[in-house]
């Protein structure tokens, strides 16, 4: 079983910043995938970025140039560094986590205010 445990969202103006965190804990494996969906009100849940263990990288075209995701694999931790946010990025911001199976973090709520 894998655990994660999101950080990091808020209410932020449009043009802002956040940085969202996410650490899995539990029985993590060397290789794997982390990343980041969302789910905004009425929505179904989309993809924001991921990032596999070796560093290769994969974002939605939405977020492209304004998002950027990171990890620290010896803390088994994801971020997802957020700059120029819009009200369209308003959503909850899921963590996941795969090696096999798939796991899905609480959800972190972003609001961005017009």
């Amino acid at each position: 079983q894998v655990q994660l445990m999101e950080s990091g969202g808020g209410l932020v103006q449009t043009g802002g910043s956040l940085r969202l965190t996410c650490a899995a804990s539990g029985s993590i494996g060397s290789i794997n995938i982390m990343g980041w969906y969302r789910q905004a009100p009425g929505k179904q849940r989309e993809f924001v970025a991921v990032m596999h263990s070796s560093g290769t990288t994969h974002y939605a075209d939405s977020v492209k140039g304004r998002f950027t995701i990171s990890r620290d694999n010896t803390k088994s931790t994801v971020y997802l560094q957020m700059n120029s946010l819009r009200p369209e990025d308003t959503a909850v911001y899921y963590c996941n986590y795969v090696k096999i199976n798939s796991y899905w973090g609480q959800g972190t709520l972003v609001t961005v205010s017009s």
